[in-house]
């Protein structure tokens, strides 16, 4: 069954994709700060670990960015893909730059030392999952077909 034309147009994002993020970390350290505490227990030991997480998923960004740029295609989840990136962080995931938002938020909830993010955590996930891939997964396989199917039965959604 041929795709509609508006899939080929350009994906059809429901939510900007660090919107989810931002919104859970953000009401994370509101209820942590108003009494609800739901601590980690970690001491400064663990800032180190904290630095690890965000500065890994900076890196990922900062590489799929790259990886983007060479290929001559958009990172705007809200633009048509004009090529299907295969290499670079795409070689070992089909969402690099959504695997390093995970990583960012994991090392800001413990930067934060509040459980609060893993809490949200589901609810994040099923609005990534659902809100913005599962639309950029349907642009792909409309715009690049075959290819985009052998490359999405070759390299996992997220590792």
């Amino acid at each position: 069954m041929p795709a509609a034309k508006s899939e080929l147009d350009r994906p059809h994002t429901l939510v900007l994709p660090p919107v989810p993020y931002a919104l859970a970390l953000l009401a994370s350290w509101w209820l942590e700060r108003q009494g609800h505490a739901l601590g980690l227990g970690l001491g400064q030991a663990t800032f180190p670990l904290a630095g690890l997480l965000v500065g890994a998923g900076l890196v990922l960004f900062l590489w799929t960015l790259y990886t983007f740029w060479r290929h001559h295609t958009t990172v705007n989840p809200y633009r048509a893909a004009t090529e299907l990136c295969t290499n670079g962080p795409f070689a070992f995931s089909r969402n690099p730059i959504y695997v390093g938002d995970w990583c960012i938020y994991l090392g800001l909830m413990i930067w934060l030392k509040t459980f609060w993010p893993l809490v949200f955590a589901p609810l994040v996930w099923l609005i990534v999952r659902y809100g913005v891939i599962r639309h950029e997964e349907a642009h792909l396989e409309a715009k690049f077909g075959e290819a985009y199917r052998a490359y999405r039965a070759r390299v996992r959604r997220w590792l």
